[in-house]
């Protein structure tokens, strides 16, 4: 039975149909990620035909909850190759469910958790090509959202007027376009994208970036973004495990106060901390297990006080320092 909370609304001036909450596959498409307690949550059984059960069955929770929006990558492992399994098992019609993936990145890890290197980084205009072919051959009609993975200043892809130029094609066919970012200079990679044009056209309508409440520098560009008509979704909202039960430290003293007083668990909190922002319109919860998944799902019925926000606000950090922190992060 679908939630009564999560209503459909639009992603930004795109016409997709999303919902506030939408399940991500960065953890469940591949044997290691970044997030505390993977062993817990996974146990030691990596291999592929188990992570496709657990990724299809995330991805029926997903569905029967009634969350409308899916988030993939050519990165994640095998996660378009499961995502696509559970199209075809469960006979999903293409406008059931509205699906974002990424390019830019090339999976190397070989399936293997001790893999020295996971993933490998690519703008190129001929990466484009070979992703954006291996994309829609496994999800043909279901894709409606193809973004570029991690745009920074130093890959060039947004000054590539060969790619540029692809990605306006893209979004004619029909699929919107977006972009990723990561890193300290987030804010400043969004305004660049924003002010975009090939041939007068700009090829993004939407974007997708980092906000939690250790790292909410970029609040003001998704602001600009939003006003702009752009859809915005949000990731790593949980920090990659460090504002759950399995973080520490004054952030979790923090959040443990805010949740106690709304009888909330830690991950709600932080959450409804990026569901409250207005220029939020889906927040991506990386959620591996159904009971994840549902505690995240009640985040949505939590209205946090200004004081609650202010008390989150004290346990911001440094952004840079938050990076250096997430890029030391095991691979699990």
């Amino acid at each position: 039975m679908n939630d009564a909370r999560l209503l459909p609304t639009t992603l930004g001036s795109t016409g997709l149909a999303v919902t506030r909450i939408g399940l991500g596959l960065a953890a469940l498409g591949r044997p290691a990620y970044i997030t505390l307690g993977r062993d817990t949550d996974l146990g030691s059984d990596r291999a592929r035909s188990t992570m496709e059960q657990r990724c299809h069955d995330m991805l029926d929770a997903a569905y029967a909850a009634g969350i409308g929006y899916i988030d993939a990558a050519r990165s994640y492992g095998r996660a378009e190759e499961f995502l696509a399994s559970w199209l075809r098992a469960r006979a999903i019609a293409p406008d059931a469910l509205t699906v974002g993936s990424k390019w830019g990145y090339r999976y190397v890890g070989g399936w293997e958790l001790s893999a020295t290197v996971h993933e490998t980084k690519d703008h190129s205009l001929a990466m484009f090509r070979d992703q954006l072919a291996q994309t829609t051959a496994l999800l043909g009609p279901h894709l409606d959202l193809y973004q570029v993975h991690s745009a920074t200043f130093e890959s060039g892809v947004l000054d590539d007027h060969a790619v540029l130029h692809a990605l306006a094609e893209l979004s004619d066919s029909g699929i919107a376009v977006g972009l990723t970012v990561s890193g300290a200079r987030q804010g400043d990679v969004i305004r660049h994208a924003l002010d975009l044009g090939v041939d007068g056209v700009n090829p993004f309508s939407t974007v997708q970036a980092t906000w939690n409440v250790l790292e909410p520098s970029v609040g003001p560009a998704l602001e600009e973004a939003r006003a702009r008509g752009w859809g915005v979704l949000v990731k790593e909202v949980l920090a990659n495990g460090r504002l759950t039960e399995r973080g520490g430290g004054d952030a979790k003293r923090a959040l443990e106060h805010v949740a106690n007083g709304h009888g909330a668990s830690i991950d709600q909190v932080a959450l409804g901390a990026v569901l409250g922002q207005p220029w939020s319109d889906v927040v991506l919860s990386g959620a591996v297990t159904p009971s994840q998944l549902t505690s995240n799902l009640a985040a949505l019925e939590l209205s946090l006080t200004e004081e609650d926000r202010d008390r989150l606000g004290s346990i911001a950090e440094d952004p840079a320092d938050y990076w250096v922190r997430r890029g030391a992060l095991p691979w699990s």
